[in-house]
Order: C-alpha cells, then structure tokens, then sequence
C-alpha cells in the first residue's frame, strides 16, 4: 500500500508505519513545512527533529518520503490519486483552531485513490460541545469529524473503541494538554492525572467512493 502520515510530528508513528511498510509498500511522512511562512518555528524545530531521525536510521528509513503539508500553500502530500490510505493521529483540532479544517480535509481527499482510506484518531468531545470549546480545549465531537468529512466527499464506514479512556471526562482546567503526556499544569495534581492517563480518543474511518456524491 501507499500511506500517508498526516503531520508525524517526532515521528511516534512514523516508527512504527516506516518498516512495516519499507519492503512492500510506500510511506510518505507529510510533515510541518519548513519553507511555509505560516508554519510557527516550534513545528519546524519539530520537523528538522524528525529528518534528523530518518537519517540516522538508514536500515529503517531510506525508503522513508518526506513531504511538506500547509494550507494553502502546501498541499500535494503525495502524487494526487495516488494513496490508498491516509492516516492522522490528533490532528484535527489543530487544523480547526488555525482555521483550515475544511480545507485540509479537501487536501486528503485529493491525495486518496478511488476507494481510499482515510483514518483518523482525536481527542473525543462530548456531545454537544460548541465549536470554541473544541478550539480551546483541543477535544473535538465525533459529529464535528464526521461534518468536515463529509464535506470534502468522504463516506463514513466503521469506529472503533480501540484508543478509548472512560477515566477521561475530557473537562480539564487546561484541556487536553492537562493529561499525559503533555501535564501543563506540571506537579499540580500531578497524581490525579495520571491516574486518568492520556484522552479519550475516536478512531474511524472513511472512504473516498469510487464516484464523488452531490455535497449541494
């Protein structure tokens, strides 16, 4: 298969996605783009972080193609019509508080094949929560997802509970950045929030049919 990793960040998945796929398939790492006037300097020290990782690691790696991804000026992740999966990893809040969800969304149903898949992982919201708090606590409602999908063409398919946290009420002082692993608040209640662990997350799955339907 042809894979595109939406945003690797460090490259956590990218461990994982790149050797499984080096012998018979096609990774591409669509990261932060270092040539974007829009891309803050913390996700470019990210972005050299991870190409410093792939080259250091040739027996893992070499195979590896990395891509830059920015709305708008960036949005060729892969040759398009080419990919036969799509996977993001908790990046659909951030793609709503910069203001491109719909846009970025259009961008991954570009890159997918007839029949593609694209698979997404989120902080999970309860049902319900306004859009700015979405924004600012960084948990999205499946229903939002789900919205933005459909809106560029694609066609819901499954969920899964696998990358579920009942012990997360998803209303923390700091929002999601208030669990493991990113603990804003440091040692205060230190204890209590790792006893949560990390959020509640959706996992689903889209299609991009065979012939786009009518979104009027």
């Amino acid at each position: 298969m042809t894979v595109v990793e939406i945003w690797p960040s460090r490259g956590w998945y990218t461990e994982v996605l790149a050797p499984f796929l080096r012998a018979k398939g096609k990774y591409y790492a669509a990261g932060f783009a270092l040539t974007a006037k829009r891309t803050p300097e913390w996700r470019k020290k990210m972005q050299r972080e991870l190409e410093k990782k792939l080259a250091a690691r040739p027996d893992l790696y070499d195979r590896v193609t990395v891509t830059e991804l920015s709305i708008p000026e960036r949005t060729e992740m892969a040759p398009r019509g080419t990919a036969n999966m799509v996977l993001t990893f908790r990046n659909v809040h951030n793609w709503m508080n910069g203001d491109y969800a719909p846009q970025m969304f259009e961008a991954l149903f570009e890159a997918l094949e007839p029949g593609g898949v694209l698979g997404i992982v989120e902080h999970r919201a309860k049902p319900g929560t306004s859009v700015e708090k979405m924004i600012e606590s960084g948990y999205v409602t499946e229903a939002e997802v789900k919205r933005l999908a459909k809106g560029a063409g694609f066609r819901f398919v499954a969920s899964s509970e696998l990358n579920a946290n009942p012990r997360d009420t998803a209303n923390h002082p700091l929002g999601v950045w208030t669990l493991p692993p990113t603990m804003r608040l440091g040692d205060k209640d230190r204890a209590k929030y790792v006893a949560i662990g990390e959020s509640d997350r959706m996992t689903l799955k889209f299609i991009k049919p065979k012939k786009r339907p009518d979104r009027k």
